[in-house]
């Protein structure tokens, strides 16, 4: 998937995106920070990576949900001092030592890095990397109807609750400290021929969605009340992995 990087300049550009996305951008002074921008209810509207650049704050997000970013973004500016642009910044990533002028991807370990410097990629399957550790991906599990605490945003360090306010924080919030959560991205195994998209069923009733495969593992977003034993997708057997 492409990626563009937007830059954030003029002097209120740092208060102006702590208002609106779900972590604290404070975090920027110890390397990337992994974000989303939601609705004012709460859903998903995309995720991306905060990083300095110079007297700039980049965004770095998948391009084809740059233009609608841009558009919100400047919506939400108002009489702000903060001017936003796309960039020619091209991304790289990779795994193994971070290069120079590289970062580490704040979601997971094993994601290696990020470089908007020219490094070059080693090639590694980032995809079989997401299954195994059940890291969504924008425009497969990440969506339009998407809550980011069901799509992992706590545990992959993109989401702070002792920030303040952002956009869509008090939906988020009350998901955190009220509710227990009962759907939600999982990894499951797969035995047999299933492709993503495909409903996942338990004695006949509907449980969830197949999403990204890697092998005999995927990320299906699941009805945790249903999942429990076997469940099929198509005319595979699908297991959660708890």
């Amino acid at each position: 998937m492409t990626r563009t990087v937007l830059t954030v300049t003029g002097s209120d550009r740092k208060d102006f995106l702590q208002g609106l996305v779900t972590n604290d951008v404070n975090g920027l002074e110890d390397g990337l920070v992994y974000a989303a921008l939601l609705t004012p209810q709460g859903k998903y509207l995309a995720d991306f990576f905060l990083l300095r650049l110079g007297d700039a704050i980049g965004i770095d997000v998948a391009s084809e949900l740059a233009p609608g970013l841009l558009q919100r973004l400047n919506m939400y500016k108002l009489r702000a001092d903060v001017q936003i642009a796309a960039s020619d910044l091209a991304v790289t990533r990779g795994t193994g030592p971070v290069p120079e002028g590289g970062f580490a991807d704040p979601r997971h370990p094993a994601l290696g890095w990020r470089s908007y410097a020219g490094a070059a990629g080693d090639g590694a399957d980032f995809d079989a990397i997401r299954v195994t550790h059940c890291i969504p991906e924008t425009g497969i599990e990440l969506g339009p109807d998407s809550y980011i605490l069901e799509c992992g945003f706590e545990r992959l360090h993109g989401v702070d609750f002792r920030k303040g306010c952002y956009v869509g924080q008090e939906v988020t919030a009350r998901m955190k400290h009220k509710t227990e959560l009962r759907k939600g991205l999982a990894t499951v195994t797969v035995d047999g021929s299933a492709a993503p998209g495909t409903a996942i069923t338990r004695d006949g009733r509907p449980v969830g969605m197949l999403h990204s495969r890697s092998g005999d593992r995927a990320i299906a977003y699941l009805r945790f009340d249903r999942a429990d034993g076997e469940m099929q997708a198509g005319d595979a057997t699908v297991t959660w992995v708890k």
